[in-house]
């Protein structure tokens, strides 16, 4: 949603909403998960009847492996109870290969999954009101092993990101149906060298800043974040500048503060966290001091790291510590101040994502084939389990609507 001065809505949001209820509606019908459920009813008390207090039931998908022992067979599909967070399977889409990353598009009609796999793909899925996600066609990367798409804000162009092969990749979308046309672009990150221990550059993630101007490729491989712009006419990628880290840091993921204004990045190999500020303008990306992960000199690899929408608390998942960092964001967005680790309940947390309304924390665990919830305290950051684990074989992404 967008707004203008007066604070009236601009912009296709109401759409968007509607579809996507009518969406949660249909995968409840077909899947047999009420949308409308009762809820906990409330404690009686002497001459008052209980009050029974109606909740719903969203979508919910789960990125894996299909190649690998114990993976599953396709994109899974669950819904979440939106006043527990308590998760139910209803599902799978086969068809998919490797589905290790997923995205939803702008309009909230698509869904796209990466095909990790050597002859790298990404595919498109329709999320058609009445039935389960439909496969509309599957495009080549021209790269190996893609492990991170994005779709631009313009709902025009899928990035991805190929690990193996070190580049980034640009796919047209059809505005009316969601489905990909042929790449328009394929750009390999052949300098700064490959640091310590790399045998290249590994292209882990590509996102849009917020400014809407500038593409941003985090690459493990070059300890480097290359910053773009997009040719929304042609698809095709300009360099624009690039941002090192210090050699062996190894980013893996970033994600920018709600104010444009700096970003945060997660360094998988020297496990630590970076504050970089970013210029709005230019698209520069300057990086602060690398900070630590809280999990203290242990085997630890963070994976992905969140910020609320208030701007007022990030979490960073860390694999091997099998835990969730929690910072406190000050300074406007420019100082990340740890606060203490939870442990996430599962084994090696590999993604982890909100829901829409930041209620609950989702953690896919890799190595424990489960999905672990949080409650998250929006005031005080705080982190509360929402229950058991929930099963799911190789979970790798989580994807709530």
């Amino acid at each position: 949603m967008t707004a203008g001065r007066s604070g009236t809505r601009t912009g296709p949001e109401p759409d968007r909403r509607r579809f996507l209820r009518t969406v949660a509606a249909s995968v409840a019908a077909t899947t047999g998960v009420g949308l409308l459920t009762a809820a906990d009813a409330a404690p009686a008390r002497a001459g008052h009847r209980a009050v029974r207090r109606p909740h719903g039931t969203r979508p919910l998908f789960l990125g894996t492996y299909t190649s690998k022992e114990g993976g599953g067979t396709g994109i899974g599909l669950a819904g979440y109870d939106t006043a527990t967070g308590q998760l139910t399977a209803t599902g799978v889409v086969t068809g998919v290969a490797d589905p290790s990353y997923l995205a939803l598009g702008p309009s909230g009609r698509t869904l796209y999954a990466v095909d990790e796999q050597q002859q790298g793909a990404v595919t498109a899925l329709a999320l058609a009101p009445g039935g389960p996600p439909t496969v509309l066609g599957t495009r080549s990367t021209g790269g190996a092993g893609p492990c991170h798409l994005s779709v631009h804000p313009t709902g025009r162009w899928l990035l991805s990101a190929n690990y193996l092969s070190g580049s980034v990749a640009v796919h047209p979308v059809d505005r009316a149906t969601g489905a990909l046309g042929e790449r328009t672009d394929l750009v390999t990150h052949t300098e700064p060298a490959p640091g310590p221990g790399q045998d290249g550059p590994h292209a882990h993630q590509i996102v849009t800043a917020p400014d809407g101007r500038h593409v941003l490729a985090v690459d493990l491989g070059n300890d480097t974040v290359y910053t773009y712009r997009l040719d929304t006419g042609a698809g095709k990628l300009r360099p624009s500048s690039y941002a090192t880290l210090r050699p062996g840091a190894g980013p893996r993921h970033l994600t920018f503060h709600p104010s444009g204004s700096f970003a945060y990045l997660a360094n998988e190999v020297d496990n630590t966290v970076v504050v970089c500020r970013y210029d709005l303008r230019s698209g520069r990306l300057t990086p602060g001091a690398p900070q630590p992960t809280g999990t203290g000199p242990g085997t630890s690899y963070p994976a992905q790291i969140l910020v609320t929408r208030n701007g007022r608390f990030a979490f960073l998942a860390n694999r091997g510590h099998n835990s969730l960092t929690r910072y406190a964001v000050e300074a406007g967005g420019g100082r990340l101040r740890l606060l203490d680790t939870v442990p996430v309940g599962g084994d090696f947390p590999r993604h982890i994502a909100f829901s829409p309304d930041e209620r609950w924390l989702f953690a896919a665990n890799q190595k424990s084939g489960s999905v672990t919830v949080f409650a998250v305290d929006a005031r005080r950051g705080t982190l509360t389990s929402a229950g058991a684990p929930f099963a799911a074989p190789m979970p790798v992404c989580v994807l709530p609507l």
